[in-house]
């Protein structure tokens, strides 16, 4: 089975709108139920969850019903981190999951998902027992001595950027979410579930991503993301 987390449990402060900024509504849908369709869509996506924000549970089930998400199975809220959001979706999954399972977690505010990424990561995840969507960082990277100068750079060819979708097998990340909230490992600031397992001593795997796949944070990314949604691709593009 490949049961997708969707991860909506944030209120969106940096976005400073007066509703949580995955419930925006960009052309009269919200930006959740974008991120939820690329996961209904997909013919290898079997159930999909979400942790949601609490107090916001009912309204995401009406969007759901509204926009025909059949796949949405359950609705939890999240925690007082990202961390503790993403284990109470994994931990919703206790007995009702196979432990070779594949669990693919994901930004609700990542509503651009591409079929082909969706289906690599899990295919990659079969084969290795997870998968994170990446990208080659195409900008050179320079370490600063003080404000003004640098001596040193990162070969950009040793370098990848990391986002959702990633999926890991059922029994590896309870394993790893168990772990690491008993031991305190990986679970602090900006970690996410493929940092937690790089700390945990886990070795990932990577698989393809998008250009698109933006994170809507800001205000300016909404407008990037609407003008996404009108691009009409040239026929004689490759």
């Amino acid at each position: 089975m490949n049961f997708a987390i969707i991860i909506a449990g944030g209120s969106g402060n940096r976005m400073n709108q007066d509703i949580p900024k995955q419930f925006i509504n960009i052309y009269d849908k919200p930006i959740i139920i974008y991120t939820l369709e690329g996961f209904q869509k997909h013919p290898e996506i079997d159930g999909i969850g979400v942790v949601c924000l609490e107090g916001w549970h009912d309204i995401l089930k009406a969007y759901a019903k509204q926009f025909e998400i059949t796949k949405l199975k359950w609705v939890v809220s999240g925690g007082s981190t990202g961390q503790e959001s993403i284990r109470n979706g994994v931990y919703k999954l206790k007995g009702t999951t196979n432990g070779n399972d594949n669990i693919i977690i994901h930004d609700g505010i990542r509503p651009m998902i591409d079929n082909a990424v969706l289906s690599d990561v899990i295919i990659k995840c079969k084969q290795y027992g997870n998968a994170v969507s990446s990208l080659p960082y195409n900008e050179q990277i320079f370490r600063v001595n003080d404000e003004l100068s640098t001596t040193d750079y990162i070969p950009r060819e040793t370098l990848r950027r990391v986002s959702t979708p990633q999926a890991y097998k059922f029994e590896k990340l309870i394993w790893a979410y168990e772990k690491a909230f008993e031991e305190k490992i990986g679970i602090y600031g900006s970690s996410y579930t493929n940092t937690m397992m790089v700390d945990l001593g886990e070795t990932l795997y990577l698989a393809a991503g998008s250009e698109k796949n933006i994170k809507l944070t800001t205000k300016d990314d909404l407008e990037i993301f609407k003008a996404y949604l009108k691009i009409d691709k040239d026929s004689w593009l490759k």
